[in-house]
């Protein structure tokens, strides 16, 4: 069963985060890279962008190996959290198959994606933020509470349970995500929101898609 959770995993990731590295391509990378005009400070380094990122032989390099690495790095993404699911689901027991590991991956999108996002919406560059560290622990703090309360939910077998899982799961957001002391942003509210609502569209395919695919893989795979 380990070799199957460990080759349905890899085939899922590597399926699953070729999928939905091509949505980021057509979703979210265009906003950032729109979003990076508004970070120019003057004039010349605002026409080098623009020739960076025009039609020019350089700048098609430059976009298409910027491209490349946003695809490898899903992958490796979408591999590691199919394997954290394919892990637990294994430790509890259950079924692995294409639907039974969909709410499973739905918890993870809540946990690490959704439920931070409440009070970190994914920013594009030029916003302004609170300190990276701060940032980091309150993100790190609010994805490990929310999975903690998630799994109280649904494996808790009382009320207590249950109860305890309410409240990590609202802790963090009554303690706070930092934020800057002044909110100021050189890109366009519009465009903030924007990329916000897809960011979390691919959060969600990242963690779905390639469990999807996996849970369907070990589910036809034959034990040895």
């Amino acid at each position: 069963m380990l070799t199957r959770i460990l080759a349905g995993g890899l085939i899922g990731g590597i399926a699953g985060g070729i999928i939905v590295g091509g949505v980021e391509a057509v979703m979210t990378t265009p906003l950032i890279l729109h979003a990076e005009e508004f970070e120019a400070k003057d004039v010349a380094s605002a026409a080098q962008f623009l020739l960076v990122h025009s039609g020019e032989a350089h700048g098609g390099e430059e976009g298409g190996m910027r491209g490349l690495m946003t695809i490898v790095a899903t992958v490796l993404i979408a591999v590691g959290y199919t394997w954290m699911l394919l892990a637990a689901m294994f430790a509890k027991g259950a079924e692995i198959t294409a639907r039974s590991i969909v709410p499973w991956a739905v918890a993870g999108f809540f946990a690490t994606g959704l439920a931070p996002a409440m009070g970190l919406a994914p920013e594009l560059p030029g916003a302004s933020a609170a300190a990276l560290e701060a940032r980091q622990v309150w993100w790190i703090g609010t994805a490990v509470a929310t999975a903690l309360g998630i799994a109280a939910i649904f494996l808790g077998r009382s009320a207590v349970w249950v109860g305890a899982g309410i409240v990590l799961i609202v802790l963090p957001h009554v303690i706070g995500a930092p934020h800057a002391a002044v909110m100021e942003s050189m890109v366009p509210a519009e465009l903030a929101a924007e990329f916000a609502a897809r960011s979390l569209v691919v959060q969600a395919l990242i963690w779905i898609v390639p469990a999807a695919i996996a849970g369907y893989a070990i589910s036809r795979m034959k034990p040895a």
